[in-house]
C-alpha cells in the first residue's frame, strides 16, 4: 500500500489529503462490514466523516491524474502482451432524485428498470488478474438539457450529453494512447453492435470479439467468458473494496471514490497476482 499511495500521493497538493486518501485506501480494503463515509471515519479514528467527505467533495487533487496512475499501476502488476480490454456498465441504486446522473434506467445487475446512476467501465485482463482502470458516469438528456440541475451538483456546463459508446471509445482512447499492452478488446451487444466502434477499432489496428445481433458460436462462447470476468471485477470491486457504498451526491465525489475504490481493487488484485506466483503472502495494509 505504500508504494500505491507514493505514485497516487504527488497529485495531492497538500499533506493533509493526501494522508486522508491512504487512510480512505487502508479502509477500503479492510474487512469493514461497511465502507462509507462514517465506517471509513471511524476505521481512521476520527469522530465524524466530515474530512474523508472534504477528501471526495473539495479537496485539491487531480482524480484524473490518479486514474492514471491506478491504469499504470495495473500495466506494472498485470500487464501482458496477451492481455484483454473489457468494456461495460454497472448500475448504483439510488434512492432520491439529486445525485448525479440518477433516474429510472435500466439497471443490468437485477435485469430490469430501477433509479439508479450508471457506470461505464474499462477493466484489464491478463493471465495474471483483472481490475478496472477507467470510468465515467453516464449523464441522461434528463440531466444534461438541465444545466441548472447539473451546477447543483458540480457538473461543468461544458459537459454535453455522450452515448455510453461515445464513452467506451473515450476510454479506449486512454487506454490504448498509453500504451496499456493489449491483444483485443471485447463488449457486449449493447456496445459491439455500434458499427461506429467497430470501424474505430479497426483504424486503430486493434482486434476484437463483440457481440452484436448475429452472433456465431465461438463468439457467444468467447463474450460469455468475458462477461463473466468483468462482471467478477465488479461483484470484487464492490464486496472487497466499496465500489457502490458511497454516500455523496456530487459530479466530483463520485468520481473520486470510484476511482479511490479502484485503486483499492487494483492494490487487492496485483496482491492476489504477487501470491500466487509465490512472490509474496497475501498482502495487508
Amino acid at each position: 500500500m505504500d508504494r500505491l499511495h507514493a505514485r497516487i500521493g504527488v497529485r495531492f497538493r497538500r499533506s493533509e489529503p493526501r494522508r486522508r486518501a491512504r487512510q480512505y485506501l487502508c479502509g477500503l480494503v479492510s474487512g469493514l462490514a461497511r465502507k462509507n463515509g462514517w465506517t471509513l471515519a471511524e476505521q481512521a479514528g476520527d469522530v465524524s466523516p466530515d474530512g474523508m467527505q472534504r477528501l471526495l467533495r473539495w479537496a485539491d487533487w487531480d482524480v484524473d491524474a490518479v486514474r492514471d496512475d491506478v491504469r499504470d499501476y495495473v500495466v506494472e502488476h498485470l500487464g501482458d502482451p496477451a492481455g484483454v480490454l473489457i468494456v461495460d456498465d454497472t448500475g448504483f441504486l439510488e434512492k432520491g432524485t439529486r445525485s448525479a446522473g440518477v433516474q429510472r434506467q435500466y439497471f443490468g445487475t437485477a435485469g430490469r428498470t430501477e433509479n439508479c446512476q450508471v457506470g461505464v467501465f474499462l477493466a484489464y485482463r491478463s493471465s495474471q488478474g483483472h481490475a478496472l482502470i477507467d470510468r465515467q458516469l453516464y449523464l441522461p438528456t434528463s440531466w444534461t438539457d438541465d444545466r441548472d440541475r447539473c451546477r447543483a451538483v458540480g457538473i461543468r456546463d461544458e459537459v454535453e450529453f455522450a452515448t455510453k459508446v461515445q464513452m467506451a471509445r473515450q476510454m479506449l482512447a486512454r487506454a490504448l494512447d498509453a500504451g496499456v499492452p493489449v491483444g483485443w478488446v471485447t463488449m457486449d451487444e449493447a456496445y459491439g453492435q455500434s458499427k461506429y466502434l467497430r470501424v474505430w477499432l479497426e483504424q486503430r489496428d486493434v482486434g476484437y470479439v463483440v457481440a452484436t445481433r448475429r452472433n456465431d458460436d465461438m463468439i457467444t462462447t468467447t463474450m460469455g467468458t468475458a462477461r463473466a470476468e468483468i462482471e467478477e471485477c465488479f461483484q470484487q470491486a464492490k464486496d472487497e473494496a466499496g465500489l457502490d457504498e458511497y454516500q455523496v451526491r456530487d459530479w466530483r465525489a463520485w468520481y473520486a471514490h470510484i476511482t479511490l475504490a479502484m485503486a483499492a481493487h487494483t492494490w487487492l488484485s496485483a496482491a492476489r497476482s504477487l501470491a500466487a506466483n509465490g512472490d509474496l503472502a497475501p498482502a495487508t495494509a
